[in-house]
């Protein structure tokens, strides 16, 4: 399978926007509140919130599930998420899915996309290694590319750039890193964040990158907002969004129609339409 070019991700997502389904606590999360009905209907209203905006490609993570599991989440959160997941693909046929399993879980986050039919999962940290609030983390690309081809999986693989809520565990300039991520991980597109869930990214560290990688999708995965979305122009080809898209602007509130709907608008006025 041939990692994705720029083209490739505009006809997978158009306009750009891969809209966050954040999931309540699951079960088996320190914080469930002992329902999965009730996480499965917010996801579904969120969706249709984002949807209704005009913003077609969805991503589910399981968000609440703090304190995040570093590498293998057990069982019951993996089949929690396929719930979710199907339930949403059944009410969004024709949205493309995403899957995040946090906090690095890529194999679970395959699992589900391929019983659902998703489009594509997010892997945090991909090659190389981090330091985190979990503690070290070790890139598994050599097992999750492997695992995708033996599930004969058409799944592309979205993968952090020096994610959040992290750092790297050896100080190499960023492209460098980039192009471990892309040529020797043999990811489909990259993803650059602030250092923590709603910070702004480095509009100049994007700028790096496309110099560097001409054809690699190139997407924006935090702090972005209306306001600030042209900073990222042109050099990103999409933008993860969550927490600006929230009642208020709060991670913790439900999808705001209003402000998914203003985000889209702020697009079309830039020509990302």
């Amino acid at each position: 399978m041939k990692p994705w070019n720029r083209e490739t991700f505009a006809g997978l997502c158009s306009p750009g926007v891969i809209g966050m389904l954040h999931l309540a606590p699951l079960p088996g999360s320190p914080c469930f509140a002992g329902d999965l009905g009730a996480v499965t209907a917010a996801a579904l209203r969120d969706a249709q919130a984002l949807h209704g905006a005009g913003i077609r490609a969805l991503m589910i993570e399981n968000f609440f599930d703090v304190p995040f599991y570093p590498d293998v989440v057990p069982p019951v959160t993996t089949a929690s998420m396929a719930v979710v997941a199907a339930a949403v693909r059944r009410e969004f046929p024709e949205c493309p899915l995403g899957i995040n399993v946090l906090r690095n879980d890529a194999e679970a986050a395959l699992a589900v996309a391929v019983a659902v039919g998703a489009s594509f999962i997010r892997v945090n940290v991909h090659t190389g290694a981090a330091v985190t609030d979990q503690g070290p983390m070790p890139g598994l690309a050599w097992r999750t590319v492997r695992r995708r081809r033996e599930f004969g999986a058409d799944v592309g693989i979205l993968a952090d750039v020096r994610v959040k809520h992290a750092a790297p565990l050896a100080n190499r300039p960023v492209v460098d890193d980039a192009l471990d991520i892309r040529v020797r991980g043999l990811a489909d597109a990259l993803i650059v964040t602030g250092s923590a869930t709603g910070a702004g990214a480095d509009p100049g560290e994007l700028a790096l990158l496309r110099e560097a990688m001409p054809d690699c999708p190139l997407l924006v995965g935090s702090g972005i907002s209306a306001a600030t979305v042209d900073r990222f122009l042109p050099h990103a080809d999409g933008f993860i969004v969550g927490t600006a898209l929230k009642e208020d602007g709060i991670v913790e509130a439900p999808v705001s129609a209003g402000r998914a709907s203003a985000f889209v608008a702020r697009l079309a006025a830039l020509g990302r339409g």
